[in-house]
């Protein structure tokens, strides 16, 4: 079946500025790479943005397309480009009309990035105790904190900060900031370990000013549960695209290497592996679309903002994100096995993809976070909820 232009796109793209560019991708470059300028020409920046701010406003199936194409060549490539989704996505539902017009149309004509300053050292995964406190200053708001991992954050546009209202323990906001507002310090990069052509930064925010005006509506922590379903599904994602690289990376490796006189490829114990891989890699594409059906779903309504609050985390994020992380992590273990020796070496690009993959299951939430979450939200029953 003939690919959608905009997938034809990013094939195009991915194969011109990525395959083949491995050493260059993972060897954490200055960022950002030139390279996300040169994807703004195929059109296709930040691709989800509603028409109506002048962005493509493609839906998350047709984001799960294009990601699986970016992450079969890059998946840190793949993470920048999709992961201001997370900011936008709370900014188009819970800004107000004039932030929405002037942000995210103002991030469409520069295809530009923005960032999600959430997670704090201390707290963890319990954002609930993140100590980053928004003060209200007659017509404006001033934050002061800490962000330990934000990836973007240096050349973003504008950032979506969310902190603990400081008169009201129990209320949290979520504030647009933009990114050359006095008090903002990238305190440094991380040094990763996969993804390396991604950039996430610790963040430190002392007396910055913004309106009040920049606050969005609804408790903060919530709007954040929002985002972060459209990026978790996306994440799931880049798992697939670095499975089906890896597929095919062995299935070169078995057509040229040579065991007791005849190649790899024919052995029936390698052929059967790559059978299971592509049994699995099967699923997961099957699932990520399922799950971003559903999101669009509920975007395509005319309450959608609300449903979503409703909501909040959505099952199908959860789920999709900890089987393709699990899934994709079995697959690049196997592989590498694959390989032998040079499968434990910088030689082979087997040892950057199970790097890459991992990521899956860490970032936005860890497994054993979302396995707590998915039993408190969807096998407890709600009459025994505490």
């Amino acid at each position: 079946m003939r690919q959608p232009e905009h997938v034809r796109a990013v094939q195009a793209f991915a194969r011109r500025e990525l395959i083949g560019k491995d050493a260059y991708l993972d060897s954490l470059a200055e960022a950002p790479l030139p390279l996300y300028e040169r994807f703004a020409d195929t059109g296709l920046a930040n691709w989800w943005v509603p028409k109506e701010h002048g962005g493509p406003g493609l839906s998350l199936e047709d984001g799960v397309r294009i990601v699986a194409e970016l992450a079969y060549a890059d998946a840190g490539a793949a993470f920048t480009l999709f992961i201001p989704v997370l900011t936008t996505s709370m900014v188009s539902l819970y800004g107000s009309p004039d932030l929405r017009d002037h942000y995210l149309g103002k991030l469409v004509a520069g295809s530009g990035f923005c960032a999600t300053l959430g997670s704090e050292h201390a707290a963890g995964s319990e954002l609930a105790r993140i100590t980053t406190t928004a003060r209200r200053d007659g017509d404006d708001v001033v934050l002061n904190g800490e962000k330990a991992f934000s990836t973007n954050a240096d050349f973003a546009e504008f950032l979506v900060v969310v902190a603990r209202a400081e008169h009201d323990p129990a209320g949290y906001l979520a504030v647009l900031v933009p990114r050359d507002t006095p008090g903002i310090r990238i305190d440094k990069r991380w040094d990763v370990l996969g993804l390396r052509s991604s950039a996430t930064y610790q963040v430190t925010l002392t007396d910055c000013r913004v309106p009040a005006a920049n606050v969005l509506r609804g408790n903060g922590l919530r709007l954040l549960e929002v985002g972060l379903n459209a990026s978790r599904i996306l994440i799931a994602t880049t798992a697939l695209g670095v499975a089906r690289r890896i597929r095919d990376v062995c299935l070169e490796y078995g057509r040229t290497k040579q065991v007791k006189g005849a190649v790899l490829a024919g052995n029936a114990v390698f052929a059967a592996k790559l059978g299971q891989f592509e049994m699995q890699i099967d699923v997961m594409a099957n699932q990520c679309l399922a799950a971003a059906r559903r999101y669009d779903e509920i975007a395509a309504r005319p309450d959608a903002a609300a449903e979503f609050l409703r909501v909040g985390t959505l099952k199908t994020a959860l789920t999709t994100k900890m089987f393709c992380g699990q899934t994709g992590w079995q697959i690049a273990s196997a592989a590498s096995e694959m390989f032998g020796g040079v499968g434990y070496t910088h030689d082979s690009v087997i040892g950057k993809l199970l790097r890459d993959v991992r990521y899956v299951s860490i970032v936005e939430g860890g497994d054993d976070v979302l396995r707590d979450l998915v039993f408190n939200r969807y096998v407890v029953p709600v009459s025994q909820r505490s």
